[in-house]
């Protein structure tokens, strides 16, 4: 070989360039992946051996990733490394000083580089005060150098800085708790925290989950190996496929101007941003278990089939499962969970009301606050029973808005998580309603929305109205079923649950779309544009004579979509079986439907790889 052509290979891997980060999708990162994988089969059962070159390694690939930012990924693990140290030395009040200062030094970082815009903005819109946000570790870094080597007039966010650092609050709260012992080898700690495949991606992973796992001898059976192949096989072509293909030919296109496109146009964008954000997010989490099982590690999954959720409830408990048990674990319980109300939950909801009466400057806001707040306190003293769930509620909706607020910042992800945040509350008392009143509610709802559309027209009057009745047949149908058959309504009740649930989710990603790939500085206005533009769209007239057109310009869209959602459907068990069948197949059969697929995968491709969906926040 060329000794130029590997020199420049050899430069390429070892230097970062922002317009090409190290992506799971590229040529270049398995590339990198071999040597690694090379690497390892040399060094062998060498534990502490193996650990460190993972690490370094690891903070190589970060470095492809975001350049620079890996001094902040090192900074983080040598804090918490130390700090839980300290907490497991001490007791009393000076152990849970070392506790508080160890997450704020976390959060404190999360916050500057995550939501300084954002907090900037909110302190514009309350008092008028206009802030420059600045890159003041850029600033120190010229000060250092003695040269202008940074830009100080803008803050670049790390990739996948809200993962590892959640990954460390939830390793320093635990040795808070005694849940798990301080690890004693730094090198070991920051592979923990930096291991590549889910370093930018996820799943969050919990130190009892997976530091156990960093002192067990490398074991990869055959099964295992498939297994592996087959995540990987399966992550490319939900990414490039479905994900990629569908959002660079159509979604991205209406989101982009959504009054460019028809109603049937947006609203199809809007259920196919479903299957994309499923796609890309799953797909990439499919690539990291795959990776790092071949590697002898095992990482917990984060999604079981989030579409066949049949309520709000149950989609959380399978959507991004490693975020869901990281809330509940760090933030919903320590807020009271389901049992009481702590200085946390009095101090988020007067907080947010605060903002909100403060951002909107009408009094009517204020009005509904208050007459929320005495309904609120009406029902927990008139009736003692309903107070552990009134409080539960409250916590649930607080951990959803912070939820929301942790995947972008912009106020549209807030709303995208106070949504669901709603959702989960109405459903826990839907779910123990009769069934006469929730045929009363629904209805009245039904008619209200219908006299609102018809004497004050508006496009958001005829949307919600169109859900209702929708939601309004169903519950009628299921009403009378449970009248003449006397009980639950059985797979019918089921299929009918996931179609509300799958809806209502959808809606609710119309803020989480609009919000994302935006200028931080910018963001909020053209979320709230687009999404107000959209629902314009969907609730205005739509011409039917143009739907056939759209469906022959957009065919192979539509049939992705379609044919995604159906393998998404598909029991359980199927996919089990084909997926243990491809494991067991003879390696060389495997090896031909490798690269068979890998051909039909990159066949999709349509233009420059996509990032990660995340990256984009």
């Amino acid at each position: 070989m060329d000794a130029g052509l590997i020199w420049t290979f050899l430069r390429r891997l070892f230097s970062f360039d922002p317009n090409s980060p190290l992506l799971f999708t590229q040529f270049y990162f398995w590339a990198f992946f071999a040597i690694v994988y090379a690497a390892l089969a040399l060094i062998g059962d060498r534990r502490l051996l193996r650990n460190s070159f993972l690490f370094f390694t690891s903070l190589l690939f970060y470095f492809k990733t975001s350049g620079l930012s890996v001094l902040i990924l090192i900074f983080v693990t040598c804090s918490d490394f130390l700090i839980a140290r300290r907490i497991a030395a001490s007791e009393g009040r000076r152990r849970k000083a070392w506790l508080v200062l160890g997450v704020s030094i976390d959060l404190l970082l999360l916050c500057y580089f995550k939501y300084s815009y954002f907090f900037a903005d909110l302190l514009y819109s309350l008092t008028g005060l206009q802030v420059k946000v600045t890159d003041v570790f850029g600033a120190l870094g010229n000060a250092i150098a003695g040269r202008d080597m940074f830009r100080v007039d803008s803050i670049v966010l790390p990739v996948g800085i809200s993962f590892f650092i959640f990954q460390v609050i939830s390793y320093t709260v635990d040795v808070y708790r005694r849940e798990v012992k301080p690890v004693d080898n730094i090198l070991d700690f920051g592979f923990y925290v930096s291991f590549f495949p889910q370093l930018v991606a996820g799943p969050i992973v919990r130190a009892s989950e997976f530091i156990p796992q960093l002192y067990k001898p490398f074991f990869l059976g055959r099964r295992q190996f498939g297994i592996a192949v087959f995540w990987i096989l399966n992550g490319l072509a939900k990414k490039l496929i479905l994900s990629d293909y569908i959002a660079v030919n159509f979604i991205d296109r209406v989101f982009e101007n959504p009054l460019l496109f028809t109603g049937f146009e947006n609203l199809t964008a809007l259920f196919g941003y479903s299957l994309q954000v499923y796609a890309d997010f799953s797909g990439y989490t499919d690539i990291a278990i795959g990776v790092a099982m071949l590697m002898g590690f095992y990482l917990p999954q984060n999604f079981n089939s989030p579409y066949k959720a049949s309520n709000p409830q149950d989609f959380w408990r399978r959507w991004h499962m490693s975020l869901s048990r990281w809330l509940k674990s760090y933030l919903y319980i320590p807020l009271g969970g389901n049992r009481n109300a702590t200085f946390g939950t009095y101090f988020w909801i007067v907080l947010f009301a605060l903002i909100a009466v403060m951002l909107s400057g009408q009094w009517i806001v204020s009005l509904v606050f208050v007459l929320i707040a005495l309904v609120l306190g009406i029902v927990a003293r008139c009736f003692p029973g309903r107070r552990k769930k009134i409080l539960a509620n409250i916590n649930r909706f607080i951990t959803m808005l912070l939820g929301g607020m942790w995947h972008g910042a912009s106020w549209n992800f807030i709303i995208w998580g106070g949504l669901n945040g709603i959702g989960l509350i109405v459903y826990q008392f839907w779910k123990d309603m009769s069934w006469t009143l929730r045929m009363a509610l629904v209805a009245l709802l039904t008619l209200a929305l219908g006299l609102l559309s018809r004497f004050f027209p508006a496009p958001v009057w005829n949307l919600l109205f169109v859900w209702a009745a929708f939601v309004c047949a169903g519950t009628a149908v299921r009403y009378v079923y449970h009248l003449c058959r006397g009980g639950g309504c059985g797979r019918l009740g089921y299929i009918w649950g996931v179609a509300q649930t799958f809806v209502f989710v959808t809606f609710t990603r119309l803020f989480f779309r609009s919000g994302s790939n935006l200028d931080p500085a910018t963001a909020n206005e053209v979320a709230w544009n687009t999404a107000r533009n959209m629902v314009h769209q969907i609730g205005s007239g739509w011409d039917w004579g143009l739907v056939p057109q759209i469906c022959a310009e957009y065919w192979r869209v539509f049939a992705l979509i379609v044919a995604g959602m159906v393998i998404h459907w598909l029991p359980s068990r199927w996919k089990r079986w084909y997926r243990i069948n491809f494991a067991l197949l003879p390696l060389p059969v495997m090896a031909l439907v490798v690269i068979a697929v890998v051909f039909i995968v990159y066949q999709f491709i349509t233009a420059e790889l996509q990032a990660f969906i995340y990256f984009q926040f």
